[in-house]
């Protein structure tokens, strides 16, 4: 795979100064044209062989173009913030807008070559990454972002050579570490796990682009007519291609039955019953949260459910039972114009709780396969590949040690229509009934298929669906406050 990139590629003085004035404007007015248009992000890779002139190329990016609208990141080892959090989850909070450009030094494939190399991973774990980051880019490239990774080599000569190059030199001496050294010594295998790295992630929507790093000249012009090309190509092509994602398709129920209507909303608890039983569970959930072992953990709670079906109700039964230090409340509603230049999920990563805490979502990611399908919000391929991205964003929460607890709660038609019309005659109600409300009412019906399918695609073993009968306003706020009690009390 890297032989084409030790063929000695040179770039002579005259080609140098006649072509980079023109690329650099070239880039420039495309750089603009890109934030004039806003349509998508450019997201940047820089990796390769130590000595190879990574950091060199990209400040060359910086230096061509307008640094004000790239944003640049130089991610080192993980912080203990960043430790008590998925993997993840700091290269989503750093991921560029719609318009701008995001170059990465360093990324997310770092962390898992290093661990191979220095054997605190085995062939298998590395294989498990590369498909997560290959799922990952698929899913950034279907929300339209432009990826371009480029991979700049070095024979094993020529990196000796560069390293004792830098070293000589007291201006640069510095840029030559005791860990570029030891990198050095295990070079052949550090190649061998880099191809089959790039062999594994090199994919239509983000293939890998390897580049010679002896001569800086040809480097900096090979990255730089690479980013041009791409960026210009997709700007000249319009809006940016629509989602091609293959799913199973949703497949119509051929009957009237559903996991829902099969629920019993007549249970109810009496109030004496109750007042005993909330007083019990919210004593053990802060009994919980004490525990040696809790801080080791973090706890998601997501609530989904028709309006007026008791979200807020049973939310407040679980916060007045928790140190106020250590949960948030996120309530999701429509995006905000910085939440719509990114990817879907990442307003939902930038909330991921820390060791210790809990985040309750008072509705959630799972908007794009309810609101935004019923609603068509989004377009079809775009709720229909939400159901694997959904489960993928859950399975890295849990393998990260964080517990996922999700409710619906369920009330039948005539109850929400009474409930609708108490809100509306009491007084500090009224603000909890809108228009929006009565018009989703309208769509019962297919509000009620979405759900069913989304419980089917995306209950899984690691985050299972609780399904909450919410007639009686009182049993469900104890059944949630049990449910959590357990699952907490089993992780630990």
């Amino acid at each position: 795979m890297f032989e084409s990139a030790e063929l000695g590629h040179t770039i002579d003085k005259e080609t140098w100064r006649r072509e980079v004035p023109l690329l650099r404007e070239a880039l420039l007015d495309a750089q603009y044209d890109l934030l004039q248009k806003a349509e998508f992000p450019v997201i940047i890779l820089v990796s390769g062989v130590d000595g190879a002139g990574k950091g060199e190329t990209v400040n060359i990016l910086n230096e061509w173009m307008d640094p004000r609208h790239i944003q640049t990141h130089a991610v080192g080892d993980p912080t203990d913030e960043e430790r008590e959090r998925p993997p993840m989850w700091r290269y989503w909070r750093l991921l560029p807008p719609k318009g701008k450009i995001g170059v990465f030094f360093r990324s997310w494939y770092s962390g898992p070559i290093s661990a191979m190399l220095h054997g605190t991973a085995r062939g298998p774990e590395l294989d498990q990454q590369m498909e997560r980051i290959v799922r990952f880019e698929r899913m950034l490239a279907d929300e339209g972002a432009l990826i371009l990774k480029f991979w700049l080599h070095l024979s094993k000569e020529s990196q000796r050579k560069r390293l004792k190059s830098l070293e000589r030199d007291p201006a640069t001496r510095w840029r030559v570490t005791e860990r570029d050294w030891r990198n050095f010594k295990i070079y052949d295998r550090f190649r061998g796990v880099a191809e089959h790295t790039l062999r594994q992630t090199s994919t239509a929507e983000a293939p890998w682009i390897i580049i010679e790093g002896t001569d800086p000249h040809y480097r900096y012009l090979a990255v730089g007519r690479a980013v041009l090309q791409a960026v210009r190509s997709r700007l000249d092509a319009g809006e940016p291609r629509a989602a091609t994602a293959i799913v199973p398709p949703v497949i119509p129920r051929i009957d009237a039955l559903s996991v829902l209507n099969r629920l019993d909303l007549s249970q109810k608890i009496a109030k004496k019953s109750y007042e005993r039983e909330l007083e019990k569970y919210q004593g053990k959930l802060n009994l919980l949260t004490r525990h040696k072992d809790f801080g080791k953990m973090s706890v998601v709670i997501v609530f989904e459910g028709f309006d007026a079906a008791g979200k807020g109700g049973a939310i407040r039964r679980i916060t007045g039972a928790l140190d106020a230090r250590f949960y948030r409340v996120v309530p999701t509603a429509a995006p905000t114009e910085e939440e719509r230049a990114q990817p879907y999920l990442w307003r939902f990563w930038r909330h991921i709780p820390r060791r210790g805490h809990f985040a309750v979502f008072d509705r959630s990611w799972y908007g794009r396969v309810l609101v935004e399908r019923v609603e068509g919000f989004c377009s079809g391929a775009d709720w229909q590949r939400a159901y694997g991205e959904i489960t993928d964003f859950e399975e890295q929460l849990v393998r990260n040690r964080t517990l996922v607890i999700k409710f619906w709660l369920h009330i039948s038609k005539d109850e929400q229509l009474r409930r609708f019309k108490e809100r509306e005659q009491v007084s500090f109600k009224r603000y909890k009934i809108t228009p929006e409300d009565w018009r989703n009412r309208e769509k019962w019906e297919e509000y009620e298929a979405a759900v069913c399918d989304m419980i089917d695609r995306t209950s899984t073993e690691i985050a299972p669906w609780i399904l909450v009968e919410s007639d009686d306003k009182q049993f469900a706020r104890i059944k949630v406050l049990k449910t959590v009690c357990e699952r907490v009390e089993a992780a630990l």
